[in-house]
């Protein structure tokens, strides 16, 4: 039986916090989880891009209840005062969509000087979760939805030179980024599981989804041959709704377990189904590794103190 849209439970009282709400994949889980009820918190980089996303929603979905925060995830520093206001207006934090992310630029440090894509779409959703963990601990049944890539399966952990100051790979730090998004989900999953949490950690990946990260890759590399060949496969990628169906599934599905991932029906296009994670990302000596020097990295610009005492408590 087909996984879709259809198949999601109303989601009214939850309160669901999606980064990079306003374009792609985290649009159209906006959308969705507003259409089934949640109250949705639009997380982007611009209040601008976040204010006209919510304009655009309020018109398209009627009720919705859709707050906007502005959360520039390749700054660290500013997490804090991002999050600040989550804790003061929201009782809690059901889900956490950790969806916004940057692909294959030309070398881009974060404001810490860090990586870009290494930055963006592992080390400060890391921060968020740890941050937002307390937020979610008011409740039961709370998830966290890291979103990968097919790009995983290719991705490596280049421990000697993190950051590509050596040797910069566009491609090699994006799947290696990506790779780093599902070992953090396994590791989040494993340290919830030994501290008796109620929150569940699950990743999804889309497959080949049709987003406006393709058309920033070609202009920000200007190169002819990418152009060429994203015209080649274009009939094969599926519509940003079609691939939000992965993370909606890891969200809201109600017999989706902590651990697990979910990702398109034939791993590059199709309905939502359990799939394996990458090969690399199952080894738990290597995703420790991963974690403390996440850890180190974050250092001291994010308060995730609280975050960390909860997984370090053994029920």
């Amino acid at each position: 039986m087909l996984w879709t849209v259809d198949s999601i439970p109303r989601q009214n009282g939850r309160i669901a916090l999606v980064t990079g709400a306003n374009s792609g994949l985290g649009l159209e889980t906006a959308r969705v989880l507003a259409e089934k009820g949640a109250l949705v918190i639009l997380g982007c980089r611009s209040l601008k891009a976040a204010k006209r996303t919510r304009r655009q929603l309020l018109s398209e979905v009627v009720p919705a209840n859709i707050d906007i925060l502005k959360i520039d995830l390749s700054d660290l520093s500013q997490l804090n005062s991002a999050t600040y206001q989550l804790f003061d207006n929201y009782p809690k934090l059901d889900l956490l969509i950790n969806n916004a992310g940057v692909m294959a630029p030309p070398l881009t440090l974060s404001r810490q000087g860090l990586e870009l894509q290494f930055a963006v779409n592992h080390l400060s959703h890391m921060a968020l979760t740890l941050r937002l963990l307390p937020l979610m601990a008011r409740q039961s049944a709370g998830r966290v939805v890291t979103v990968s890539s097919g790009a995983q399966y290719m991705g490596t952990i280049n421990w000697r030179d993190l950051q590509g100051r050596e040797n910069y790979d566009r491609w090699s730090s994006y799947s290696q980024s990506k790779l780093a998004n599902v070992m953090f989900s396994l590791e989040l999953h494993k340290r919830l599981k030994e501290s008796s949490v109620d929150i569940a950690s699950l990743s999804a990946h889309p497959g080949l989804a049709r987003t406006n990260l393709q058309s920033t890759s070609i202009a920000s590399s200007r190169a002819w041959q990418e152009e060429f060949v994203y015209k080649l496969i274009n009939p094969m990628f599926q519509s940003p709704r079609m691939g939000s169906l992965p993370q909606l599934r890891a969200a809201t599905d109600l017999a989706a377990q902590s651990g697990e991932q979910y990702g398109p029906r034939f791993n590059f296009r199709g309905y939502p189904k359990l799939c394996p994670a990458a090969r690399l990302a199952l080894n738990s000596q290597a995703r420790e590794r991963l974690w403390v020097i996440s850890e180190e990295l974050i250092g001291n610009l994010v308060e995730i103190s609280e975050g960390k005492k909860i997984l370090n408590t053994q029920n």
